[in-house]
């Protein structure tokens, strides 16, 4: 694989994180990205995040929502694992996000906006509302995942 822009003497950069996706009464969890992550403007996500050394993705994805919305989640499955690979010409970095999406429901906690984090709102999005939100393209590959059921391959962005 080829990638457009660099790719041979740029650092290497992995990261591994864990998403959940939660629909409730036709209504899809979101987090926004806070200024600290998109400079040119707030971008809506499924929360989740990079895992802490020797956390399983499934504790990570657990913990991260908990960390983003304030609320208690379950997972009850697997829905797919993503792979993208970028070039960020103005870090000079080949990156590679491996991101492991589960589904899971809420069983407590009360929804709240991170303070201090990477995303800086919390929402309950009407599904028929999430295309026209300005958003990251996991939150387009995991309404596919519930749609078809298929996992993600290897993307170069």
């Amino acid at each position: 694989m080829r990638l457009a822009g660099g790719g041979g003497g740029a650092r290497k950069y992995q990261r591994i994180a864990a998403y959940v996706v939660c629909v409730q009464d036709e209504r899809l969890l979101l987090v926004r990205t806070g200024p600290s992550v998109a400079a040119d403007a707030a971008r809506w996500t499924l929360p989740g995040g990079g895992l802490e050394h020797g956390e399983t993705p499934e504790a990570g994805a657990v913990r991260e929502v908990e960390e983003e919305t304030g609320l208690d989640v379950e997972i009850t499955g697997l829905l797919g694992v993503d792979s993208i690979r970028e070039f960020w010409a103005d870090r000079n970095t080949d990156f590679h996000g491996l991101r492991i999406l589960y589904s899971g429901h809420v069983v407590g906690g009360e929804l709240r906006s991170e303070v201090g984090g990477t995303t800086d709102l919390a929402a309950w999005i009407p599904l028929a509302d999430v295309a026209g939100l300005y958003r990251l393209s996991l939150v387009d590959i995991a309404l596919g995942l519930i749609r078809t059921g298929t996992a993600g391959g290897m993307r170069e962005a």
